[in-house]
């Protein structure tokens, strides 16, 4: 059962090996990308709990994914996902063939005869006016949806299909790692602009209570005794205000706080969904029960950052004897002019 026995106690984590080792590598990680984390006080230990809640998450997003897909020419013809993936069989050796990441592990694994991989696409929706056979009957520009997948990418590799799986739940530790840094950047740069208003709100109370040069030679709207009050009381809030926002002295704190947050919530953060879904040999979305459509799964996942997006994939295992070889296609080059 590993993430799911575990027993949490308020000082200790009770793990197994297997499971403290994975989470040990899990921080590893995590402060290659934030290695300013060290600095915190009991780091590994504050980590523990939130780490060990993203890898449970990981694991679940992992086993709900379906088994490899056999992608080559021939299994194109029978496999309906394939089918819709790739518009004609000599696309799936092309995706992979321009995979640096594919020819880089095979130049690195001689004897591996084929490659684990994520085959990641861009998927759009078309909303398009199509023709249908209704019985006997031609219907004309009846509202259709059409599926596109595009810009076909392998970028993570593996041995075996157990190896890529466990190196997408590595990616996915880098990528809350992320998360947790963007958030401290956005959250320092809040107590950055808050530091800011409140050391000019202090200026301005100052000035209106006379401090400075003014309170000797004068000048400016004089304050009133119940003004004055009011001002001192409002300084008095000032002071605690500023004293709790401790900007640089408490970055690193902010830091481990926000990294042990993301971790805490990760499905907050990322995820993978399944979808099914009927088409036709155009890609055209049928109805449930339509006859001669043919149901595909695949999934998709959310990918936060500066600009978010949501991308198709599905796992896939590719043979080295398809690949293509490598150098500038002539051919396809001399088309493009």
């Amino acid at each position: 059962m590993g993430l799911l026995n575990w027993l949490f106690h308020r000082e200790r984590v009770h793990v197994s090996p297997m499971d403290a080792a994975r989470i040990d590598e899990a921080v590893e990680r995590i402060l290659a990308i934030h290695p300013r984390l060290k600095m915190a006080i009991r780091y590994r230990h504050r980590l523990k709990r939130p780490v060990a809640a993203t890898l449970h998450y990981a694991d679940q997003l992992i086993a709900s994914l379906p088994a490899t897909l056999e992608a080559n020419s021939d299994a194109w013809s029978s496999n309906p996902c394939l089918r819709a993936f790739f518009a004609t069989p000599d696309d799936i050796a092309r995706a992979f063939g321009h995979s640096d990441e594919v020819r880089a592990f095979f130049e690195r694994n001689p004897d591996a005869v084929n490659v684990y991989g994520t085959l990641g696409m861009a998927l759009t929706e078309r909303h398009v006016l199509g023709v249908v056979l209704d019985g006997d009957t031609v219907r004309h520009d009846v509202a259709q949806t059409t599926l596109c997948f595009s810009d076909h990418r392998v970028r993570i590799c593996g041995r075996t299909e157990l190896g890529l799986r466990q190196e997408i739940v590595r990616r996915l530790i880098d990528q809350f790692a992320l998360e947790g840094l963007s958030r401290l950047a956005t959250d320092r740069a809040k107590l950055l602009a808050r530091g800011r208003e409140l050391m000019q709100e202090r200026v301005d109370l100052l000035h209106r209570q006379g401090t400075g040069i003014r309170s000797v030679v004068g000048g400016g709207a004089t304050a009133q005794s119940e003004e004055l009050t009011r001002v001192q009381a409002q300084m008095a809030e000032n002071s605690q205000s500023l004293a709790a926002l401790r900007v640089p002295t408490d970055i690193i704190e902010l830091g481990l706080k926000g990294i042990c947050e993301v971790f805490s919530k990760p499905s907050e953060y990322a995820y993978i969904k399944n979808r099914k879904i009927r088409i036709d040999m155009m890609n055209v979305v049928q109805e449930s029960n339509a006859q001669g459509g043919r149901e595909i799964e695949f999934h998709f996942a959310r990918i936060p950052g500066p600009t978010p997006e949501t991308r198709a994939f599905a796992l896939v295992r590719f043979n080295r004897s398809d690949l293509p070889p490598g150098g500038l296609n002539i051919d396809a080059a001399m088309r493009a002019f």
